[in-house]
């Protein structure tokens, strides 16, 4: 089974055990071995961080799909590019769709969709997890009120 993940870019540090929590309880009780996780904002860092510590412990994989190949060597707090990937047909897309057309790919991939999602409308983050919805994705929104 497969997980992606849509969130702001700015959220909360205190959601971090919830979101440790939830990815265990998806390898653990819901076979989930493959994670897609994007790398623009902090939701995608903190994901990022997180299953690369759990990959110590589960037997599990994990990418960072890029959109398009950063521009500067330290744009979106990348430093090592060995854990990322680049969606099949993206170098077809122009740049201003790129993210789009990643983000669609990572649905298309995945079971199941990890989100923090504050408001359902006006965010990217909010668009994409409806399209997952629509897609008959599983949806974890880490967000409580």
């Amino acid at each position: 089974m497969t997980c992606t993940f849509f969130g702001h870019r700015y959220v909360p540090q205190k959601i971090e055990p919830t979101l440790r929590s939830t990815l265990i309880d998806l390898i653990e009780h819901h076979e989930v071995d493959l994670f897609y996780v994007g790398n623009h904002g902090d939701f995608d860092a903190m994901v990022r961080r997180v299953l690369r510590e759990l990959s110590a412990k589960y037997p599990i994989r994990y990418h960072v799909v890029l959109a398009y190949m950063p521009e500067k060597q330290d744009e979106y707090r990348l430093t090592d590019y060995s854990d990322t990937i680049l969606p099949e047909g993206i170098e077809t897309v122009i740049k201003r769709f790129a993210i789009n057309y990643r983000n669609k790919w990572m649905i298309e991939q995945s079971d199941f969709v990890v989100t923090y999602v504050v408001h359902d409308s006006g965010s990217r983050a909010a668009q994409f997890k409806k399209l997952a919805g629509r897609k008959g994705k599983t949806i974890i929104n880490l967000y409580i009120k």
